[in-house]
Parts: C-alpha cells; sequence; structure tokens
C-alpha cells in the first residue's frame, strides 16, 4: 500500500525515500564552531623619544702662558740660592737674580757648592754675562736699589725679595717700578699681608695683594701643627719654644751686638736664648689662636734644622694617642706635603733636605694628662720654608 508521508520543509533535505523500506533519516550536518576570536593584544606603546644629550661643558678658560709666570730673586743668600734650588726642582722659571754684593762669577760657584745641601746636581755656569742653570739663561742684576732693578725687562712678573732689608708693604712695593706685578718676602712683614701654605693660603687676594709676606720658617711650622690639634681638641692657650740653628746674622767669635747683647756672642760656642714673634704670628693665620700663644728661640750650634716644642692646654680631652692619630690623618690627607709625620727614632740631621714645613715627631711628644701636653717638630729651617715660598708662588700665580 502506499504509505503517505508528511514531510515539513525543514526536513526534506535529510530524508531519503525509497519504495519498501522506512525511510531514513540523515544526520543534522554538523555545524562548524566558530572560530575563535582572536585576543585583542594591547597596542606596544611607541618608545618615548630620547633625551638629546646635554649640551657638551663650556671650554675651559685658556691656561695662562707659562712665559707670564716668571720670576725674579733679590737677594743670593741661603734663602735666595735654596729657593732658586727649590724652583729648579719645581719646575720654576726664575729669569732674573739681583744681589749688589755678588758678582756672576762668585754667583755661580755660591749656588754650585753648599757645605749643608751640598753640591747642586745639575750644571751651573756663566755664559754671556747670564747665569745658566741646567740650560736655563738668568739675567743678572747689581743694584742695591728695588726700583731700578729691571725685572720687566728680564720678563720677572714675580720677586722673591730675600734680602731680609725690605719688609714692609711700602719698601717691597718699589719693586713693582721695575716691573714686577707680585711680590713675596721671605720674612715676616710689618704690614704685608701674611700667607702659611696649608693653613690660610686660600685667602690669598689678587686684586688687593701685591706685596705678601711668607711668614717666617718657624711660623710654618708651628702653624699646620697648631691648626690640627685646635681644630681638633681646641687650644685654650699655649706656650712655643724653637730650638733654631744659627743663622748668618749670628756671629762666629764674639762680637758687638747692639740690640740684643747675648745674640753677639759666639754662635758655634754657646746655646743662646733669643726673641721670636713666631708664635704671635699664628694668630694672624689663625685668627682664633690670636692672643693664645706666645713663644721665644734658643740658637744652638747647628748650622741647619730646628725644632718646636708646642706646649699648650686642650679645652677638649685627648689621649696622646688620639692626639697622633689626628696628625697622621692630616699628614696623609689636607696637609700632604706640607705636615709630616714620624714614629721613627730621629735626630736633627735625618732632617737636612726635607721639604716638609713641619715634620710632627710622635715619638718625642708627651702629655701630663688628657688636657695638657707637648708637641714635638722638626723642620728644615732653610730648604722646607723656601719649598714653601715656591708653592705660594705657584700658589698666587694660579689665582
Amino acid at each position: 500500500d502506499a504509505v503517505e508521508v508528511l514531510v515539513s520543509v525543514g526536513e526534506a533535505d535529510r530524508l531519503e525515500i525509497s519504495e519498501g523500506s522506512p525511510p531514513k533519516i540523515s544526520p543534522e550536518p554538523v555545524q562548524p564552531s566558530p572560530e575563535p576570536e582572536p585576543e585583542t593584544q594591547p597596542p606596544t606603546p611607541e618608545p618615548e623619544p630620547e633625551a638629546p644629550p646635554p649640551p657638551p661643558p663650556p671650554p675651559p678658560p685658556p691656561k695662562k702662558h707659562m712665559a707670564e709666570f716668571a720670576v725674579g730673586i733679590n737677594g743670593f743668600g741661603r734663602i735666595g740660592r735654596l729657593v732658586l734650588r727649590a724652583c729648579v726642582e719645581k719646575g720654576i722659571k726664575v729669569v732674573a737674580v739681583n744681589d749688589p754684593f755678588i758678582d756672576l762669577n762668585y754667583m755661580v760657584y755660591m749656588f754650585k757648592y753648599d757645605s749643608t745641601h751640598g753640591r747642586f746636581k745639575g750644571e751651573v755656569m756663566a755664559d754671556g754675562g747670564k747665569l745658566v742653570v741646567n740650560g736655563s739663561k738668568i739675567s743678572v742684576f747689581q743694584s742695591n736699589k728695588p726700583n731700578e732693578i729691571p725685572w720687566g725687562d728680564a720678563g720677572a712678573l714675580y720677586v722673591v725679595e730675600s734680602t731680609g732689608v725690605f719688609l714692609s708693604v711700602d719698601k717691597a712695593t718699589a719693586h713693582l717700578h721695575g716691573g714686577a706685578r707680585r711680590v713675596v718676602v721671605t720674612a715676616p712683614s710689618p704690614d704685608a699681608p701674611m700667607f702659611v701654605m696649608g693653613v690660610n693660603h686660600e685667602k690669598y687676594d689678587p686684586s688687593s695683594m701685591n706685596v705678601v709676606s711668607n711668614a717666617s720658617c718657624t711660623t710654618n711650622c708651628l702653624a699646620p701643627l697648631a691648626k690640627v690639634i685646635h681644630d681638633n681638641f681646641g687650644i685654650v692657650e699655649g706656650l712655643m719654644t724653637t730650638v733654631h740653628a744659627y743663622t748668618a746674622t749670628q756671629k762666629t767669635v764674639d762680637g758687638p751686638s747692639a740690640k740684643a747683647w747675648r745674640d753677639g756672642r759666639g754662635a758655634h760656642q754657646n746655646i743662646i736664648p733669643a726673641s721670636t714673634g713666631a708664635a704671635k704670628a699664628v694668630g694672624k693665620v689663625i685668627p682664633d689662636l690670636n692672643g693664645k700663644l706666645t713663644g721665644m728661640a734658643f740658637r744652638v750650634p747647628v748650622p741647619d734644622v730646628s725644632v718646636v716644642d708646642l706646649t699648650c692646654r686642650l679645652s677638649r680631652p685627648a689621649t696622646y694617642a688620639q692626639i697622633k692619630e689626628a696628625v697622621k690623618k692630616a699628614a696623609k690627607g689636607p696637609l700632604h706635603g706640607i705636615l709630616g709625620y714620624t714614629e721613627d727614632q730621629v735626630v736633627s740631621t735625618d732632617f737636612i733636605g726635607d721639604s716638609h714645613s713641619s715634620i710632627f715627631d710622635a715619638g718625642a711628644g708627651i702629655s701630663l694628662n688628657d688636657n695638657f701636653v707637648k708637641l714635638i717638630s722638626w723642620y728644615d729651617n732653610e730648604y722646607g720654608y723656601s719649598c714653601r715660598v715656591a708653592d705660594l708662588l705657584k700658589h698666587m700665580y694660579s689665582k
């Protein structure tokens, strides 16, 4: 019999009908699953533009031509000759020497040979009316009036006044009439600004200081030590004694000395008490110590090297070991080359030719208690001092 099949329109496609067999229903076609939407990645931020490199630093100011830094020396005595040696060793150009009492050939001899510091380790000769040291020609003048010395013709803009005569600003300023621009007096001055390298040299003002003093050799020894002690422990008050080598102003045998009779006694025969303004001068370079220090000297029969004894009361207690450590630290740090330090069993001749201003003898000092101490420091009163003159010249030139 015929089979009537009702087929919905929606199922017509999946029915297969054949005679004599039930209708087959084809499976529903599998609908493909929708592809997953790709994950949206956040947009990669664009790199920030690199900051432009900083502009190059401005070029340094042009250096002064070394020809401008030329030195003249007035007075070719102990300090004058050793200042020349120090300048040669430090590369400072000396272009003129003036001494009315020493002619050229005698200058060669006196500079070449030295009973204390030994023979000059270089070449020195006279050539064409000039003193020649290691190939450098030095003009020689013999004027006894500073205003008539032609420093400018020789190119000497800095003058070392080492005669011991022209100490005041007024007298030393006479060198400026001959063409010099700056004068360093190698002794205490009654009115010139006083500088001790390592202590107050930064106060030099080229705009107002044409004549300056390098103080005395003893002040150069005492001031660095006093600065370290005062900065670390405070000095309430103190007395200084310098046991000082004899100098050229003393007598080899007894002779007249109108100002101080004892100074006229034989230098090789006696220990001679003498006055000194070195301790009071420390108050000029360290104003906080003004009026707190004074001292005296003993002149003794040695030709060179002296020693300072500083006995002082401290405001802050300190053991002697702490004092030694403070001095040692300063000697290795800010006062390197100015202040030395030794724990060796030294004597005076061990310091001949030492370029320091002051060498602290750690083994020689003593303390009564933590507030009262005696400190010992050596110095080559000739060569060490002359090295500081050269250093002050370099410092002035740098300003």
